[in-house]
């Protein structure tokens, strides 16, 4: 990945060129913003700027040595952590290198990818990723040996977020003090949720959206074939990330998905909150309907229930918004403003926040791998209550 293939972000390709150019490059970098803006491979192009021999006023040289070795991203400085799934039945013993050839893959085909698209590459069945405590003491391994041939050795820590605790405090003395020439690189999508001291020994640098004309234009190169129509719309939704433009102009089984449970839900807790008691039959079918609904959703794997709760968030926020009748604020796709336009009327100031919350308080209990029926049966029941 060189600077040139980046999408936009031309002010932070200065900034990172301007920074290895003067040599007072921070020893951890924490780069942060939303998903698919291209934080990874500014990541990766300013790694290989750092190593280039031959290095040229705007970008590394693609052809020394060093940068041949970044083509295959198989350079000897060049050093990788990222979520993984337990392999073996200890989870101590779980680190990145048994992944590494996957990760090199998935980076050279593309690396505008997002941590759901990482999972299921690797085949996790729906585990949650996690970078493991054993990978702490890898990554002092690693950077406690000598440079091979590099006046830098690189260590690209993708989501630091999802680092576990014991792995992160046992990097907190090497990031405060660490050997000559080592250049920590985080790439965080949730930099709130990073554990506070890592945090604090970084220098940050926030990667903004792509701008809206920088990715239609990547869009048009990229489909073509699609109407332009389309493409704008796509754009607009996916607020600066190429991987969620891709996700709008592609066929996102996962979304409809989501949808239609969404729209069962609350379509259940509405009939039962809200039709007269004449109606008997109807509510206790819809309260039975509820209880398989929660059933049905328990079965998915812990990453897709935290997965349809942010999306459940989402369209619950935006059902809001469209009480404003402000079209320009509002950011769904037309099976989703199809089924807002019924029902935007009954997410308002009076439950949005509680609403908010129920989704939010389901989403810690499914991380912290409460059982998922209980959660989701009382998620389906809390809904009810508010809708009344």
């Amino acid at each position: 990945m060189l600077f040139k293939d980046i999408i936009g972000q031309d002010h932070l390709k200065a900034h990172l060129i301007q920074t290895a150019q003067s040599g007072k490059v921070p020893h951890a970098l924490l780069l942060s913003g939303p998903g698919g803006a291209g934080k990874l491979p500014l990541a990766l192009a300013f790694a290989r700027y750092l190593n280039c021999t031959d290095r040229q006023d705007d970008d590394a040289c693609g052809h020394c040595p060093s940068c041949q070795q970044f083509n295959r991203l198989q350079h000897p400085d060049l050093h990788f952590v990222f979520p993984i799934y337990n392999k073996s039945k200890s989870s101590s013993k779980s680190v990145c290198d048994q992944f590494l050839a996957s990760w090199r893959e998935i980076l050279l085909k593309d690396p505008y990818f997002s941590y759901e698209q990482w999972m299921a590459f690797l085949g996790s069945e729906n585990a949650q990723g996690l970078i493991y405590a054993e990978e702490g003491n890898e990554i002092l391994r690693k950077l406690g040996l000598k440079s091979y041939e590099s006046a830098y050795k690189t260590m690209i820590i993708w989501l630091p977020e999802k680092m576990h605790p014991a792995c992160a405090n046992r990097l907190l003395k090497i990031l405060e003090e660490p050997p000559r020439g080592t250049v920590f690189l985080l790439v965080s999508e949730d930099s709130e949720s990073v554990l506070g001291t890592i945090w604090s020994r970084s220098q940050h640098l926030h990667v903004p959206g792509i701008e809206l004309s920088q990715l239609v234009e990547t869009l048009r190169r990229q489909y073509p074939q699609l109407p332009e129509a389309n493409i704008l719309a796509a754009a607009r939704l996916a607020k600066g990330s190429l991987v969620q433009a891709r996700t709008l102009l592609g066929e996102n089984e996962t979304d409809r998905y989501y949808l239609d449970m969404f729209i069962r839900c609350m379509r259940n807790a509405y009939t039962i909150a809200h039709f007269p008691p004449q109606r008997k039959l109807d509510k206790q079918r819809a309260l039975q309907d509820q209880k398989l609904w929660a059933e049905e959703i328990a079965k998915i794997g812990r990453e897709r229930q935290k997965q349809y709760l942010t999306y459940a968030q989402r369209l619950t926020r935006e059902n809001f918004i469209m009480n404003l009748r402000q079209p320009a604020l509002n950011y769904l796709n037309p099976e989703e403003a199809a089924f807002s336009g019924k029902f935007f009327s009954f997410i308002n100031h009076r439950n949005i926040e509680d609403f908010m919350q129920t989704f939010e308080l389901a989403e810690r209990h499914i991380e912290q791998n409460v059982n998922a029926r209980m959660v989701f049966f009382d998620l389906a029941l809390q809904s009810i209550m508010l809708f009344k």
